[in-house]
C-alpha cells in the first residue's frame, strides 16, 4: 500500500475514536447533563445521521476541490466541534457538535476513500478500504477504551479535548503525504448519481447498513452490559473495548486480503457465525468467561463482514469515481444511525435487550444476501461488467 494511505488511515484513527468512544462514556455524560442513558445513546445516531447525510452532500460539493485542501478544512472543522462539546453544559448543544462533528467526518472520509481507491490498482479496493477502516479498529483497541479509562478518570469531558488534540497530528499527516493536486474531474454528477438505481449497489449497501446497524447497536450500549448484565466494575468495561477492537482490527484485516477476491466466502462463513455470536451473547453474557471472549469475535466476525460489504460498495459503484466513497460511508452509516435507535427500544427488556436487536438485523441480512449471492462471486464481476 502506497504511505498516502497510512497517512489517511492516521486522520480515520482520530475520527474513529470519536465515532465510538461515547460507548464508554455514556453513564458518566448522561449523569451529568441530567438525561436518561437511552437519551445520551442517541448521540451515536446524531453522529450517524450526520454521516448519512453528510457524505453524499459534501462529497457532490467537494468533488471539483482539491483532495488536500479539502481534508484539511474537515479536519479544521471536526477539531473545533469537539472543543465546544468538550465546554458545553447543554445536551443540545452536545447533539449539534456531534451532528457538526460527523459533517466534517463525511466529508472527509468520502474523499479520503475515494483517494485511497485512486491510488492503487483497480482490484485492490478492499486492501485499501481495510487500511482505512484499521484506523477505526485501532481506534476501538486504543483511542476507545483510552477515552474511556481518561473519562473515568478525569471525565467525559477530556476525552473530548484528547480527541481534539488528535487532529492536530492526523492533520500534520494529511500536509505532508498527500500531493497538493487539483480536484478531480470525473463524470458528471447526474450520471454518478444515476448508479444509485443498480439493483445490486442497492442490495450491497442495504445488506452493509443492516450489519452495521447490529454491531453499533450492540457497541454503543455495551457498558451497561459489563456492569450490570456481567456484574463487572467500570473499569473493565475499557478491557472489554479492548477485546473488541482487537478483533475489530483482525477482522478487518483478514477481510482485507479476502474481499478482493472472495468476498462470498466471507459472507457465508462469517455472517452465520456472527449471528450465533450475538444469540450466545444475549444468553450468555451475564457469566464473564463468555462474555470476554465473545467481545474479541464479535469484533472480528463484525468488520470482517462489514469491512467486505462496504469494499462490495466501492467496486459496484466503480463508474462514480468522485461519489464512490460518499455511497460506501453513506452506507456504513445508515446502520450506525439507525442501530442504537433500535437497540434503545430494547433496553426495557434489560441491558442484554441490544444483543438480541444486533442478532435480529445480521439475520435480516443473511435472509436478503442468499437470493442475491451472485453479487459475491468475486470482485472481478464489478471491474468487468
Amino acid at each position: 500500500m502506497p504511505l498516502p494511505v497510512y497517512l489517511l488511515a492516521l486522520a480515520v484513527f482520530a475520527m474513529g475514536t470519536s465515532e465510538f468512544m461515547l460507548a464508554g462514556l455514556l453513564p458518566d455524560l448522561a449523569a451529568d447533563l441530567g438525561v436518561p442513558v437511552a437519551t445520551a445513546g442517541l448521540l451515536t445516531s446524531a453522529f450517524a445521521v450526520g454521516m448519512v447525510v453528510g457524505a453524499p452532500l459534501i462529497a457532490a460539493l467537494a468533488r471539483r476541490w482539491p483532495p488536500r485542501s479539502s481534508l484539511l478544512a474537515f479536519l479544521a472543522l471536526f477539531l473545533a466541534a469537539h472543543v465546544v462539546g468538550a465546554v458545553t453544559e447543554s445536551f443540545a448543544v452536545l447533539f449539534a457538535t456531534r451532528v457538526v462533528a460527523a459533517f466534517a467526518n463525511a466529508g472527509f472520509l468520502a474523499i479520503a476513500l475515494t483517494a485511497a481507491a485512486a491510488l492503487v490498482a483497480p482490484d485492490q479496493k478492499g486492501r485499501a478500504l481495510a487500511v482505512l477502516l484499521g484506523g477505526t479498529t485501532i481506534a476501538t483497541i486504543a483511542g476507545v477504551p483510552g477515552g474511556a479509562l481518561l473519562g473515568a478518570l478525569l471525565g467525559w469531558r477530556a476525552t473530548f479535548w484528547a480527541v481534539a488534540l488528535l487532529c492536530v497530528p492526523a492533520a500534520l499527516g494529511v500536509l505532508r503525504g498527500l500531493p497538493d493536486t487539483r480536484g478531480t474531474h470525473g463524470p458528471h454528477l447526474r450520471t454518478e448519481l444515476a448508479v444509485l438505481r443498480r439493483p445490486r449497489l442497492l442490495l450491497v449497501m442495504g445488506l452493509g447498513a443492516l450489519v452495521n446497524a447490529g454491531t453499533f447497536g450492540a457497541f454503543t450500549y455495551i457498558a451497561p452490559v459489563v456492569t450490570e448484565t456481567a456484574g463487572l466494575g467500570e473499569l473493565w468495561i475499557p478491557v472489554v473495548l479492548v477485546l473488541f477492537g482487537a478483533g475489530s482490527f483482525a477482522g478487518v484485516t483478514a477481510a482485507g486480503r479476502l474481499s478482493d477476491r472472495r468476498p462470498g466466502q466471507v459472507i457465508a462463513v462469517a455472517g452465520p457465525l456472527l449471528l450465533l455470536g450475538w444469540c450466545v451473547l444475549g444468553l450468555w453474557a451475564i457469566h464473564p468467561a463468555v462474555l470476554l471472549p465473545l467481545a474479541f469475535a464479535q469484533g472480528a466476525l463484525a468488520f470482517a463482514v462489514g469491512s467486505t460489504l462496504i469494499a462490495r460498495v466501492l467496486y459496484e459503484a466503480a463508474d462514480a469515481p468522485t461519489m464512490a466513497g460518499s455511497y460506501a460511508t453513506a452506507a456504513l452509516n445508515v446502520g450506525a444511525a439507525a442501530g442504537p435507535i433500535l437497540a434503545a427500544f430494547t433496553l426495557a427488556a434489560g441491558p442484554a435487550g441490544p444483543l438480541w436487536a444486533a442478532a435480529a438485523l445480521v439475520a435480516a441480512a443473511l435472509l436478503l444476501a442468499v437470493p442475491g449471492r451472485r453479487v459475491f462471486a468475486s470482485a472481478a464481476t464489478a471491474l468487468t461488467r
